[in-house]
C-alpha cells in the first residue's frame, strides 16, 4: 500500500465436494498465507465454501447450515487479519437460494454480493437452484447484526485513495452488459470475480481476452479467481484458470489444471492518472444515485502482516522472489518487450511518421525535402522517413538533398556513414565545410577558438541550420527536422539551430525506440549494403560532434554528459503518463534497472531530469510540426502544455530528499 500499490491475490483452494469444513479450512490456510506476504485483497472462486457442482444437494438444509457455520469460522480466523476477502457460497433469503460473494474483513462480513445473471444453457442449469440476485441493496442478518446484499454494493477503503472494490459472479462478466460496467462508472476501481467456468477446448483464450479487455474499457483493475481441482468432473473439468488484469494488461496468469495462487501489485494511482485524464470518463455521482449503490468503508493498513513487503509466489511451493513491487517494470516502457510486437510497433511508427510528411509535402506543394544528415541516429531515421515519404507520393529520391556539414567535431566514421547512406538510398548528397564560416563568425563576435564553451558549440549547429534553410529556400523544400522527443525533454538542443525546421519527423519517438526503428529498417530493408550502414550508425556512440575529436574518435558523447537515455527516457514516461511523484519513479527505477545501475546512479541521473525538464520548456514552446506517434508527447499544441516559467521547486526538494 506505498506509492498507490496494493497486493492482491487470486486464488484457487483444492476442495472437496459437499464438504463446507474441509473447504473452509483450505480458505483459512490461504488467508493465512496471502496475509503473511501482504496481500490486501484476496479472491477465491463462485461457490467455493461448498462446490459449485453440488447440484441438487443445493437443495439440502444441512449443507446450506453447514456452510453459513463455516462462514463464520472463516469471518473469526480473519480477526486479526488486515485482509479483504471475496469467497463465493449459497446463501438463502426469504425462502429463496442465491449465488453470492461474501465479503470478509478484519472479523466482519462486510456484505453479499449475489450473481445475476444465471447460465441456463449447454452444460449449466443454475436457474434450476438459484434466484437472480437484487440490484438494489437490503440487510439481511447476521449473528448480531445486519449486513447489506445486492449487487449495487461498492466497498472503499477509506485511507487509500482510489481503492474501491466492485464484485461480479462468472457468467456476470460473459454478458452484453456486465454489472462491472455500472460499478465502474458508479466509482469502482477494482473489479473482483468470483468464477466457475469449466473447461472447454479454446475457452482459455477467450476469456483471458476478456478479462483484459473489459479491464480496459473500464479503466481498472481485474482480478479473476475460477474454480479448479476439486470439484466434481462427473461431466465437466474446471481447470482454474486465475487472470490479475490492469487497464487491459494481463499482470499475471496462472497455469490451468493446476490449482495456482497468483498475486500482482495493482498499481492504483496509474488507473486514477487514467480516468482523471480522460474527460470522457464521468464522474462517478450521478451514477451512484442513479443505480441506488451503497458504500461499504473499511480500513487497511501499510503495516498489516509479519512480512508485508515480501513476495507472493506465483504458485504454491514456489521460492519467494525478493522484489520490491510484485509487477513487471518493464526499464523500456516506450519499446515493446516481445520481438513480434516490436517489429508491429516500428512499423506502424515509420508509417505514422510517413504519412505525416506526406501530407505536409503535398499540402504545401513541395517536391524536394532538405535533411542534415550527420551520420547519427536521429538523422539517420529522418532520412528513412523521408524517403518513405517519397516513395508514397511518387516523387524521386534524388529530390531528397542529403546536406552533409562538417566541422571541428565531424569524425570520418559519421562522415563516411553519412556519404554512404545518401548513396545508398538514392538521394542527392551535397557536402558543405562549414568550418571557415564558424571560424569566421568567432573573429566577427570576439569569440577564442580555443574556448570550447557552450557558444563554440551553438554556433556550429545554429550556422548548419542556416545552410539548410537556405538551402530549402533555393530548392522550394521543406527542412526535415531530426531531433527526438528525449533531447527536446532534456533540452538537448539548440536554440534556433538543430531545435528548428519546417516538420520534426522525431519529434514524439524517444530515442530508445529511435534505435529500434532504424533496426528494425536494417532488418527489413533487403540491402545489405544500406543495413550494413545503418548497423554501424547504431554502434556508433551518441554525439553532437560539437568539440575535436581525440585520436580520430568522438569525444563528446551525450549520455556522458546528460546521462543515459534508457533512464531518462523512464523517467519521462512515467512522469508524463501518469504524473508520478519522484518517490514512486526511483522505486520503480531500482526493481527496473537492479544489477544494472547501482541507487547513485539513478538517483543522480533522476535529479539531472528535472532540472533540466523544468528550465528547457522555452524550447519546447516553439516546436515546429510533427506527427504525434505515442501516447506521451511533447507538442505545445498536443498532449503537453506548460508554462515556460513554471518553477521546478518542488519536484527537485522532492528528488532532492530521496535516500540511495
Amino acid at each position: 500500500m506505498r506509492d498507490g500499490f496494493i497486493r492482491v491475490a487470486a486464488v484457487t483452494p483444492k476442495i472437496r465436494v459437499a464438504d463446507p469444513e474441509y473447504n473452509a479450512q483450505q480458505i483459512i490456510d490461504l488467508i493465512h498465507q496471502g496475509y503473511s506476504r501482504g496481500v490486501k485483497l484476496m479472491v477465491f472462486p463462485e461457490l467455493c465454501l461448498t462446490a459449485y457442482t453440488c447440484s441438487d444437494l443445493f437443495f439440502q438444509s444441512s449443507l446450506l447450515e453447514g456452510a453459513r457455520k463455516e462462514l463464520g469460522r472463516i469471518i473469526s480466523a480473519t480477526k486479526d487479519k488486515d485482509i479483504l476477502v471475496f469467497l463465493g457460497m449459497p446463501w438463502e433469503r426469504e425462502g429463496k437460494l442465491y449465488n453470492v460473494a461474501a465479503v470478509i474483513q478484519g472479523g466482519r462480513l462486510l456484505g453479499l454480493v449475489p450473481k445475476k445473471s444465471l447460465p441456463n444453457y449447454s452444460e449449466f442449469y443454475e436457474a434450476r437452484h438459484f434466484c437472480p440476485g437484487n440490484e438494489t441493496p437490503v440487510f439481511v442478518p447476521w449473528e448480531d447484526r445486519p449486513v447489506p446484499m445486492g449487487m449495487n454494493l461498492l466497498f472503499r477503503c477509506t485511507n487509500m485513495k482510489g481503492f474501491t472494490v466492485g464484485a461480479e459472479i462468472c457468467e456476470d462478466v460473459w454478458v452484453p452488459c456486465p454489472p462491472s460496467i455500472r460499478h465502474c462508472l458508479a466509482g469502482a476501481t477494482v473489479i473482483v470475480n468470483c468464477s466457475a467456468s469449466d473447461e472447454t477446448t479454446g475457452k482459455d483464450v477467450y476469456r483471458h481476452e476478456l478479462i483484459c479487455s473489459q479491464s480496459a474499457r473500464l479503466v481498472c483493475g481485474y482480478v479473476y479467481a475460477n474454480a479448479g481441482d476439486g470439484e466434481s468432473t462427473q461431466d465437466l473439468v474446471f481447470g482454474g484458470q486465475n487472470i490479475i488484469a490492469e487497464n487491459g494488461t494481463c499482470l499475471v496468469e496462472s497455469r490451468r489444471f493446476t490449482n495456482e495462487s497468483i498475486c500482482a501489485d495493482l498499481d492504483m494511482e496509474r488507473l486514477d492518472s487514467e480516468r482523471r485524464r480522460m474527460t470522457t470518463f464521468p464522474a462517478a455521482d450521478d451514477a451512484r444515485k442513479e443505480g441506488g449503490y451503497m458504500i461499504v468503508d473499511f480500513e487497511l493498513y501499510p503495516a498489516g502482516g509479519s512480512n508485508a513487503n515480501a513476495q507472493t509466489p506465483q504458485a504454491a511451493g514456489q521460492k519467494e522472489s525478493g522484489r520490491d513491487i510484485l509487477r513487471f517494470i518493464d526499464p523500456a516502457p516506450f519499446v515493446p518487450g516481445d520481438e513480434r510486437q516490436r517489429s508491429r510497433r516500428c512499423e506502424e511508427i515509420l508509417s505514422i511518421q510517413a504519412m505525416g510528411l506526406k501530407k505536409r509535402l503535398e499540402h504545401t506543394g513541395s517536391q524536394h525535402a532538405v535533411v542534415g544528415l550527420s551520420g547519427g541516429l536521429d538523422s539517420t531515421l529522418a532520412l528513412l522517413v523521408t524517403v518513405r515519404a517519397f516513395d508514397a507520393l511518387k516523387l524521386p529520391r534524388t529530390n531528397i538533398h542529403c546536406i552533409t556539414m562538417p566541422c571541428f567535431g565531424t569524425t570520418d566514421r559519421t562522415y563516411n556513414n553519412a556519404c554512404a547512406m545518401a548513396a545508398k538510398v538514392g538521394a542527392e548528397l551535397r557536402e558543405f565545410h562549414i568550418r571557415q564560416a564558424v571560424s569566421q563568425h568567432f573573429t566577427d563576435i570576439g569569440q577564442d577558438m580555443d574556448n570550447h564553451d557552450v557558444t563554440y558549440e551553438n554556433s556550429q549547429a545554429r550556422e548548419r541550420t542556416q545552410v539548410l534553410m537556405d538551402i530549402a529556400n533555393q530548392v522550394g523544400g521543406l527542412v526535415i527536422g531530426t531531433g527526438d522527443m528525449s533531447e527536446l525533454a532534456l533540452g538537448w538542443a539548440t536554440y534556433n539551430g538543430d531545435h528548428m525546421s519546417m516538420y520534426g519527423v522525431n519529434a514524439s519517438v524517444p530515442k530508445t525506440l529511435v534505435r529500434h526503428l532504424v533496426r528494425y529498417y536494417a532488418d527489413t530493408c533487403r540491402e545489405k549494403e544500406l543495413a550494413d550502414v545503418l548497423l554501424d550508425v547504431l554502434d556508433t556512440p551518441v554525439s553532437p560532434e560539437l568539440l575535436p575529436p581525440e585520436d580520430g574518435q568522438i569525444s563528446q558523447k551525450t549520455e556522458d554528459l546528460v546521462g543515459p537515455y534508457e533512464l531518462h527516457d523512464f523517467y519521462l514516461y512515467y512522469a508524463l503518463r501518469y504524473g508520478y511523484a519522484p518517490s514512486k519513479i526511483y522505486r520503480m527505477a531500482l526493481q527496473a534497472f537492479r544489477g544494472q545501475y547501482d541507487n547513485a546512479v539513478i538517483l543522480k541521473w533522476m535529479k539531472v531530469f528535472y532540472r533540466r525538464f523544468f528550465s528547457q520548456q522555452f524550447k519546447r514552446s516553439c516546436l515546429p510540426d510533427g506527427p504525434k506517434v505515442g501516447s506521451v508527447t511533447l507538442s505545445p499544441r498536443g498532449d503537453w502544455r506548460m508554462p515556460s516559467d513554471a518553477s521546478a521547486a518542488l519536484w527537485v526538494a522532492l528528488a532532492d530528499a530521496l535516500e540511495e
